[in-house]
This record gives C-alpha cells, structure tokens and sequence, in this order.
C-alpha cells in the first residue's frame, strides 16, 4: 500500500537532511507504529506521504514514494486526501469551521459525496469520536483531547484507504485513548485500513504488527513488537522508552513476553518474588515525611459558565499548599485547564472565590497576579510571540517595572535554570517542542511565582525530552516553587507528584495523597483513568509502588509472604 525507495529529504536551508535514503514498505491493512526521538525525522516521513512535503514544505526530495501502486510525485495533498488521511502533530492547525458536524462534513463535501452520505459520514464519525453531544458546539470551545478527536473525525470523513496519526494520543485522556484504539481496531476490520501511527512510547504501538524506529533520517531499528520486546537497550540509545513491562521483566530477571499486567504479576509470583515484609508500610512512611506548608491558594464554591452557557466548573472547592507538587487529573472536558486559568486571572470566576495567601483574587490585576503565580500553557506556541529567547524570558519582568540590570539578572538565571543559557539569541520557533516548553517555563520562572502552574507540560516530548522537563520541574519544585500540573500522562503523576486532585463534570470528586488515589484502580477507572502498568502489577502484588524501582525495591524471592492483596483493584 506505501513503498518508499531510498527517499531522501532536506528542509530548503537546513544543513543536514531530514531524511536519508528510507527504503521501507507498509502492507496494505497493516498496522506500523513509526517510533524515534525528536528530530528523527518521523513527522518528515509522514508528510512525505499526502503530498505536505514537497508542495507545502519546501526543500529537496529524492526517491520514489508509492501509494496503491501509484507514483505520487507530482500529486498535491488535494488530489490525495482519499487515499491517504493525515492527522497533523498541531492538529489545531486542521480545525476552522463554525461548529463540530460541520467540521466533519467539510472534506466530503470537497470530495462531491452526495449529501445523505455526508450526513451518514457525519454520524458515523462523530460517534467514533465521542462527540455527538457536541455537533453544534464551535471547535474553539472544546478541550485539547475533544479538538484532537474532532480532527482525527473530519480525517475519517474522508474515508481514506491509508491513515497516517502523528501522536493522535498526545492530548487524550487514558479513556479517549482506549477508544481511539478501539476505533481503529473496528476501522481495520471493517474496511482493511492501512495505518502508520507515530508516537513517542512503545507501550502505545505495542499492539501493532510493526514497528520503525528512525535515527537521524534513517530506519535504526524494525520488527515486531516481539521482536523488540528484550531490545531496550538499543531502544533507550535511539531515544526511545522501551516497553515498561519488559523492564520490569529484566530487572527481575524474567525472559518471557507479558501480554498484560495480570499475566505479569502473574509469572512474577510463579518465579518465587514476593513482597518483602513491611515494604508497603515504609514506601507510606516515606510519603508522610513530605511535609508542606501553610494554605497558598484557596478555591471556595468556585463556578464558571462561558458565554455559551456551558457550565464547566461547578462548586469547586480545594486548597494548595506552599511547598507541594500536585497533579489534577480527569478526563477531556472535565473543568481542568478552565480551573487553573482562573489561578492566575485569564478567566474570573461566575461564583465562588479564590484567596492567595488570604487574599481575595478579586480586582487584582494580571501583573501584579504575574507575580505571585505563572501559568505555562498546554502549547507553548500560544504565549511565544518574541524573535529572540532572550526578548520572549525579558518580557515579563519588563512588564512588572523592573530595571535593566534586574531583568537581565533574572533572564540569564531562567535560562540556566531549563539548560538554555547558551540559546538567548536564538528565535524559539525554530527549536523542538520540547525547547519551546522550556523557553515557555523560563519566561515564568522570569517573573519568580510563588506557584508555577503547567498544563500538560509533556505533551508532544519524546522520552528523553520528558524526562528533563521533569526532571526541571522537580528542581523548582525542591528550590521552593510550589507546583500544579495539569496531565493526562498518569505514569508522570505516579512519578512526581505528592498529591492528586480528579475531576470530573466541573466538579473535584477525590483528592489525596497520590500513593493512595493510585491505589484505587476501580476509582480510576470510573473516571475514565488508568494507573500505569506499574502500579497495576504493584497492586495486584499487594505493594503500593508508584515506579518501577519502588516496586523491583519491594520485592524478594521466597516462597513465604504477604498474600495478594490487590483483589479490589482488578479489572
């Protein structure tokens, strides 16, 4: 269905190419997950297959490309939006229309379909995503996973034989991604659909026949996820996370293949590992000796309804407190991100109020509020305007009246602060995402909050990105800033967080420490939330562990021990 011969590709003044002599073949019906860090030039290769790359994105390319036996060259993406769907990584970028049914109808409609098949396109589409309830709604109103469903829709309208998804999950919730899967699943039995799906964690793909990792332009490493399995060494060098339950094997050196985190708990308990004494009781211990301080901000029966009248916060009420790391969780369009703008006065409250450090947010200005509290936004794109880095981190503290000498003091410790000190010069839209997230961060570090807040600050990272911006946020957190998360990534909260607030409908419905909040899968699942595969196995062990060291930690070989205690958490 899809034949690359030695293709190559190079951005018009870019040193290196993009691409280098990629020969690789994709079946028709087949399901290929594309893998590799940032700059691997897995987006390149996508966009070289609907006509995007050359005829929108400029540069030199060599080779053929293939789609149904048919040689593209030449072809625009117009003349193959029916044979190759494409979900763009900035899927904002696909939306424009004035409500949800016609966003969906629109490609069709550009196609001739006769209009009962459009209709019938835009049932049957909408329901795959999720959004019948919201046909009417304007696309500029929903959350970032209903944008991101409502685009992959208007692709399915197409009714392509090939689709290419560049990291359609990016901003789902656990339950959005498990019918985005389920989706596709129905979509290949259905009409044999031919799928390229490009995502940055293993454990997504892991149900695809194939997977491709590229390095530098290149293909570095394929085969099937069996085939992969034992290979996380190699796949750690190339940038990307292995598969979690293959670590968690190795490390207690296990060799076979788990399916699920039933069968791994499992064949962990039938090699003789067991829970050590006591474990569970120190990683609690270990929790209770987190202190934090006094109330900074606090949120009383607090609503909001936008000007269509929809009702998204209803009563919220909750504290945060100096010094703590705390993650809201729940699913898209549960009030998360409209609860955290009101933080720092994007949006004002219909009812309720909000004290910072006992006093009311009411009246207060956006600059004095930029002092107290800075919010980093799910995309970094839309609060980078500057041409240099150095210009975007300054403006802040600009804004607050601060003179020269003390601007450039707090831009240059900022910039250290995200590893940027060496980039101040540079345009940040020419950096990764992940570096745009860090400019983003330091442009609020700037300003010195007392509390940083940060909507979903992984999104769109490969695993090594990821991994320093937490690794940045955890040292603010330690230096003394206290920190709120806005995340769908629930292996980051199990990892960083101290303490989990979940939403659900408008309204906070848990909150606790995030060891026992993890503990309750039941409780997460009806909210449409799924712990990581750690913490399933650790709760079907009977050991609350949050890592994979905590739980690998809490683990002996024996034959005598604990009975399994993570009967209530099974699904």
């Amino acid at each position: 269905m899809i034949r690359l011969e030695g293709v190559s590709f190079r951005y018009r003044s870019a040193p290196e190419p993009a691409l280098s002599e990629v020969t690789c073949h994709i079946r028709p019906g087949e399901l290929v997950g594309l893998l590799g860090r940032s700059g691997s030039g897995r987006s390149t290769l996508a966009s070289t297959l609907n006509g995007t790359i050359p005829h929108l994105v400029r540069g030199e390319l060599r080779g053929r490309i293939s789609i149904a036996g048919q040689d593209i060259q030449g072809l625009r993406p117009r003349d193959l939006a029916d044979r190759v769907g494409f979900l763009f990584q900035d899927f904002e970028a696909q939306l424009f229309s004035t409500n949800v049914a016609l966003e969906v109808a629109f490609g069709p409609e550009n196609l001739g379909v006769p209009r009962a098949e459009i209709a019938r396109r835009v049932d049957r589409c909408l329901r795959l995503a999720r959004l019948e309830v919201l046909r009417h709604k304007a696309p500029a109103g929903l959350s970032g996973g209903q944008k991101q469903r409502l685009a992959l829709a208007s692709v399915l309208a197409l009714e392509p034989r090939a689709l290419v998804l560049d990291e359609p999950t990016s901003d789902l919730d656990p339950a959005g991604r498990r019918d985005l899967w389920e989706a596709i699943r129905r979509l290949r039995e259905e009409r044999a659909l031919t799928l390229l799906i490009i995502d940055p964690e293993t454990d997504e793909v892991g149900w695809a026949d194939r997977l491709i990792v590229l390095d530098r332009g290149r293909v570095a490493l394929s085969g099937t996820p069996a085939e992969l399995w034992s290979e996380g060494d190699r796949l750690d060098a190339l940038g990307v996370k292995g598969f979690t339950l293959a670590r968690l094997a190795t490390a207690l050196g296990l060799a076979e293949r788990w399916q699920d985190t039933d069968g791994a708990a499992a064949a962990i308990r039938a090699a003789g590992w067991r829970v050590a004494e006591g474990a569970a009781d120190r990683l609690r211990r270990a929790d209770d000796e987190r202190a934090s301080g006094g109330a900074l901000l606090d949120v009383e029966d607090l609503t909001h309804r936008y000007p269509d009248g929809t009702e998204a916060l209803a009563g919220v009420s909750c504290a945060i407190r100096r010094g703590e790391f705390v993650a809201i969780l729940g699913q898209n369009g549960s009030g998360k991100t409209t609860l955290v703008k009101h933080f720092n006065g994007i949006l004002t409250p219909t009812a309720g109020d909000i004290r910072l450090s006992g006093q009311s947010l009411r009246g207060q200005s956006l600059a004095r509020l930029s002092r107290h509290v800075g919010l980093v936004f799910q995309n970094p794109d839309h609060q980078i305007f500057a041409e240099r880095i150095r210009d975007e981190v300054a403006f802040g503290p600009r804004l607050q009246g601060l003179s020269e000498n003390e601007v450039s003091r707090r831009v240059e410790e900022a910039l250290e602060a995200v590893g940027l000190s060496d980039a101040g010069d540079l345009d940040p839209f020419i950096l990764t995402k992940g570096s745009r997230q860090r400019v983003a961060v330091a442009s609020t570090l700037a300003t010195k909050p007392e509390l940083i807040i940060l909507d979903e600050p992984t999104t769109g990272l490969d695993h090594r990105e990821l991994l320093g911006m937490m690794a940045l946020i955890q040292r603010l957190n330690q230096a003394g800033h206290t920190i709120l998360i806005v995340t769908h990534a629930m292996a980051v909260a199990a990892t960083y967080v101290r303490r989990v607030i979940l939403m659900q409908d408008g309204r906070i419905v848990r909150e606790g420490p995030t060891r026992e909040i993890f503990g309750n899968e039941s409780g997460l699942f009806d909210l449409g939330l799924t712990p990581p595969p750690v913490v399933q196995v650790g709760n079907r062990l009977g050991v609350p562990a949050l890592t994979l060291e905590e739980l690998v930690g809490s683990l002996v070989q024996g034959t005598e021990g604990p009975r399994d205690k993570g009967t209530e958490t099974r699904q």
